[in-house]
């Protein structure tokens, strides 16, 4: 692994789990790649429900062998999945939305990207890369099939490669959240409205019903008594919860990123006041009352903004230190831009840990500092 390439063994060991205890694989473009144990317990119960039919499909074919088919099949579902997310993962880098990681847990995988797609193409894109990887990969195991001797082990590995694929692309092409065909439809809702959240609520919509239908479908298995009705009743109970879960988070996170209408920046704005860094930190802290407070050194450049927590425990031991020693550095996601859309600074600043950003006009010039809680407290009392 590239990322144990280092020499030293405690870093080599940090890199191998990441800290829910998932396992590392690879990285893509400096995206970790991660297992999460869950995907082991899911693994296992593909291998135990899968076996009986195998056993059916290949009547010749002995127990052991029918268990490492059975494995195959767990091992073969689990790189579809991690295929159908490396084509979500790398369409979003080369449309510039960054990734934080990407995981395969439980019967599934999730690239989770690090910013909204600013436009519905953007999301139709990034959702659509997955499903066309998936089935791709479906239609050329299709091709394998016809060079395969019929009903031998190596037809049957091909063959639940293909099914693997078929499953993965198609499933997620249902038209609900948090599935592709839900972000699929929420990108359509989107550029035809203009309302990404209209987009969300009907595709969470979709999302309950395709949950629903999940639990429909096992309840008709186990009434026909088909031969797969247990391998059908569990993925379709835990993948009914992961999408009704999903769905629910979607929602919340839609609500919690939306601005109220009527609400402007310039109203949860600070002013802000630009003082020599070396200026006392009890002199800067009582100027920042109900202020930001922008340090800037003697050669034009910002030293960070006063931290009011800082500065109150460094002035009540040494009130006449530089105030730059109690700045907060300026970072390039701490800066929001005043003409910038209201749901876009309210996902920067829910995503970024910082308590205060300083905001800026459109020609870079300080022009107030917004603070978390200010903004907290806004989007709590506003109606929606």
């Amino acid at each position: 692994m590239a990322a144990t390439s280092e020499h030293h063994p405690s870093r080599a060991r940090r890199y191998v789990t990441t800290a829910d205890g998932g396992l590392l694989l690879f990285r893509v473009q400096e995206v970790p790649v991660v297992l999460a144990p869950s995907w082991w317990i899911g693994s296992l119960a593909v291998i135990v429900l899968y076996e009986p039919m195998v056993s059916r499909l290949l009547p010749e074919a002995g127990t052991l062998t029918s268990w490492l088919l059975s494995a195959a099949f767990a091992v073969l579902l689990g790189l579809s999945v991690l295929a159908h997310e490396l084509g979500h993962c790398v369409v979003a880098l080369r449309l510039g939305i960054p990734v934080r990681r990407l995981r395969l847990f439980l019967l599934g995988g999730l690239s989770e990207v690090a910013r909204t797609p600013k436009r519905p193409r953007q999301e139709g894109l990034v959702a659509g890369a997955g499903p066309v990887v998936s089935l791709a990969l479906a239609a050329l195991c299709g091709l394998l099939l016809l060079a395969v001797p019929g009903q031998s082990a190596a037809w049957l590995l091909v063959a639940e490669c293909a099914v693997a694929n078929v499953a993965v692309g198609v499933f997620n092409l249902l038209p609900g959240l948090p599935l592709d065909g839900g972000r699929l439809l929420r990108a359509g809702v989107w550029a035809l409205t203009g309302r990404r959240a209209g987009g969300t609520r009907a595709a969470v919509f979709g999302g309950g019903l395709v949950a629903a239908g999940l639990l429909v479908w096992a309840i008709f298995g186990l009434a026909d008594d088909s031969q797969d009705k247990w391998l059908r009743l569990g993925v379709c109970v835990v993948t009914a919860w992961f999408v009704a879960m999903g769905a629910g988070g979607e929602l919340a996170a839609e609500t919690s990123r939306s601005w109220p209408e009527g609400l402007r920046l310039a109203d949860l704005v600070r002013p802000v006041l630009q003082l020599p860094a070396e200026s006392p930190v009890s002199d800067a802290l009582a100027a920042s009352a109900g202020r930001g407070v922008v340090l800037v050194r003697a050669d034009g450049v910002a030293a960070g903004l006063l931290d009011e927590t800082e500065a109150e425990r460094l002035a009540a031991t040494s009130p006449h230190a530089p105030a730059e020693l109690a700045a907060q550095p300026i970072r390039a996601e701490t800066v929001l831009i005043a003409s910038e859309p209201g749901e876009d600074i309210a996902e920067r600043v829910r995503e970024t840990p910082a308590w205060q950003f300083l905001v800026v006009d459109d020609e870079g010039r300080p022009s107030g500092v917004l603070r978390r809680e200010d903004l907290r407290v806004a989007l709590a009392r506003r109606p929606r």
